[in-house]
């Protein structure tokens, strides 16, 4: 029976995990908010779209929810969930930032500098680091044998 506990974790109720989501999201743009005010203290264009709260805040949000149900999914559906997270996280998050080289290599987007950039990618980062701590409390995943 204590075998069978520690490879399925038990799982949070739905409001427990939803109201974690939403305390994930609101600590990701605050973090992020910081991350923008820093970029634009530092000389980052305030023309530079992708650094304002009407942009990010939602991005970030739905970066939150859409990782959690791929981390869900992934729970639920794969036999070794931590290996198969400890190679999606890292390599999503990289994809991730391709865009964000791109707007800087082409100079596309009104603003456009590579200090923008920057602490674009760093935005990229701060959800990842914020998401998957909380996904690990909120859906917790199997042990391995």
């Amino acid at each position: 029976m204590s075998r069978q506990l520690a490879a399925h974790p038990a799982r949070p109720r739905g409001l427990v995990v939803a109201g974690g989501l939403i305390v994930t999201a609101a600590i990701a743009v605050a973090v992020n908010a910081i991350v923008a005010a820093t970029a634009h203290a530092a000389g980052a264009s305030d023309d530079f779209q992708p650094l304002q709260l009407a942009a990010y805040a939602p991005l970030t949000v739905f970066g939150i929810l859409a990782a959690a149900a791929a981390w869900a999914i992934i729970r639920a559906r794969s036999a070794r969930p931590a290996r198969l997270l400890g190679i999606l996280v890292p390599a999503v998050l990289i994809v991730s930032l391709i865009p964000d080289i791109m707007v800087g290599i082409s100079d596309s987007r009104p603003g456009t500098g590579w200090g923008a950039v920057i602490a674009l990618m760093v935005m990229h980062v701060v959800v990842a680091a914020v998401a998957v701590p909380a996904y690990q409390r909120l859906l917790p995943l199997p042990a391995q044998d």
